[in-house]
């Protein structure tokens, strides 16, 4: 799979921490600190575009022009519930991050998914808005929760997938082609039930031991 706005990462940290992730015999506690490890590199790759301003600094030695970040804060939005087992990671990498909550639900009869709570800072209006969610399978629950957060006024989104399917890329891509996607691996089938095959199984039930 090669796309413009898509990234599978290839980093050899990664796919090893993703090998223990995909292992049913890896316990909730191993699982959570995994999800975090491989959210705090894969948030590295994402914040790569991140604008900077040039400054003056005092060393011990000497004055220095160096740089730091500049422009809004960042957004982080976890899709609930298993989103939130990459919040960590990413605040350990980025201590500034601003935080909000999206969750969805689907509707038994329309099958559509429905949005229960939804809080974002006010800085998804201006700034760079990630939202988190360890699997991407049929892609509709993150492509309603992109539309949803753009409904808030958000404009410059990416999208963050520890394993992804292909059905989900290819909807995410088609529903929301300004978004860019960021895939730890990504697999090639869903099975009958709607899971990645194969996947790691249910990521929040992994994360909160409620197997």
């Amino acid at each position: 799979m090669n796309f413009d706005n898509v990234t599978i990462f290839d980093h050899p940290l990664i796919q090893h921490k993703i090998s223990f992730l995909r292992d049913k015999d890896t316990g909730s506690k191993d699982f959570r600190e995994l999800v975090d490890e491989i959210a705090m590199l894969m948030a590295y790759e994402a914040t790569r575009d991140l604008p900077l301003e040039e400054v003056m600094v005092e060393t011990p030695i000497a004055p220095c022009k160096t740089k730091k970040l500049t422009g809004p804060k960042i957004t982080i939005v976890p899709v609930l519930r298993a989103g939130l087992g990459m919040v960590k990671g990413i605040q350990a990498l980025i201590p500034t991050v601003r935080i909000g909550h999206i969750g969805l639900y689907r509707d038994h009869e329309t099958l559509e998914p429905v949005e229960y709570y939804c809080k974002l800072p006010e800085e998804v209006k201006e700034g760079l808005t990630i939202v988190l969610d360890p699997m991407l399978a049929t892609g509709g629950s993150a492509s309603a929760a992109i539309r949803f957060i753009k409904e808030k006024g958000a404009k410059n989104i990416k999208l963050m997938n520890i394993i992804g399917a292909v059905a989900g890329v290819e909807r995410i891509r088609r529903d929301h082609p300004d978004v860019h996607i960021y895939c730890g691996t990504v697999d090639e089938v869903l099975n009958a039930n709607g899971y990645i095959n194969p996947g790691l199984g249910d990521a929040g039930d992994r994360l909160f031991g409620t197997l």
